[in-house]
């Protein structure tokens, strides 16, 4: 395989970039090309490889199985050389290229200090933070950290770090409580209004709680992303979950219940294995380390 890559890399990359951007004629123009040179290094690679990289259609170009395999070893192949590259030049604080960070929508206040200082940092960087409820595939190249909470991640390709406990808390907005009241206590939230997850799934312990206290007939608006739910609490739509440290910066939200213990969330730091010793990964890591100790981050 490493033979392979090493007389394929040129192709790789191409086929790399068609699979991030979409089309060929996005990565022509990022790679400063021609349409007919991507084409030519696709269909080389595949005939090499002896399997379809790509399904092609009217709007671009989906990655198959194999081409998000091949995805993945590119860009594992090219932190690698990056890598190498600095260490020849003597750079090996110059840290370059795209660094992908991914996370759910609140969490991203928590998450700005440290993006802040590490982009200060290292100016030769590109900080790309992905907001998702969905897990990127890691081992696809698709993100360089993720930020996950709720239970232990288990891929057995990850590796995985604790970060904090996020306390979350039930709240309301004041022109709900105008119209609805507060609720007495938990034997009271059958009469009261929700929002909550559009999703049969749940990973987040709170809203497994509250799908299994809560009436599903009272969860009257429901979303696939948890900023969703939270932005519709702040609007008077219903009862809902935000961290604590959020809801505590606005005055006209009132929680409507003490917390629980069901409903602490645990953030985890998780990286790919294949790139959790890159040079960019660790130096993440590290900062996010010295960040912690000085009290300046979470």
């Amino acid at each position: 395989m490493r033979q392979f890559i090493m007389e394929h890399w040129t192709e790789i990359r191409t086929a790399a970039r068609v699979a991030r951007l979409g089309t060929v004629t996005a990565a022509a123009v990022s790679l400063g090309v021609h349409r007919a040179t991507i084409n030519r290094h696709i269909d080389t690679l595949e005939s090499a490889l002896g399997g379809k990289l790509f399904q092609r259609h009217a709007k671009g170009f989906t990655p198959t199985d194999l081409g998000r395999e091949l995805l993945r070893i590119a860009e594992t192949a090219g932190e690698q050389f990056e890598e190498l590259h600095r260490t020849a030049k003597g750079q090996s604080e110059e840290l370059q290229g795209d660094f992908i960070i991914t996370s759910i929508a609140t969490y991203a206040s928590a998450l700005m200090p440290i993006l802040n200082t590490f982009a200060h940092k290292h100016p030769g960087l590109t900080i790309r933070y992905l907001v998702s409820d969905s897990l990127l595939r890691l081992e696809y190249g698709e993100a360089h950290v993720a930020f996950r909470a709720g239970g232990k991640p288990d891929n057995p390709d990850n590796v995985v770090r604790e970060v904090e406990q996020i306390g979350m808390g039930l709240y309301a907005h004041s022109s709900y409580i105008s119209e609805y009241g507060k609720p007495t206590g938990i034997d009271d939230l059958v009469n009261h209004r929700f929002a909550g997850s559009d999703s049969g799934t749940h990973r987040a312990p709170f809203l497994i709680w509250l799908h299994k206290t809560v009436p599903d007939h009272q969860i009257i608006f429901r979303a696939n992303t948890i900023s969703a739910m939270a932005d519709a609490v702040q609007s008077g739509i219903g009862i809902g979950f935000l961290p604590r440290h959020t809801a505590e910066a606005h005055d006209d939200l009132i929680e409507v219940l003490p917390p629980q213990p069901d409903w602490i969330s645990q953030m985890w730091l998780v990286t790919h294995m294949d790139l959790h010793r890159s040079t960019k990964v660790q130096a993440f890591i590290q900062e996010l380390g010295h960040l912690k100790q000085r009290g300046n981050w979470l």
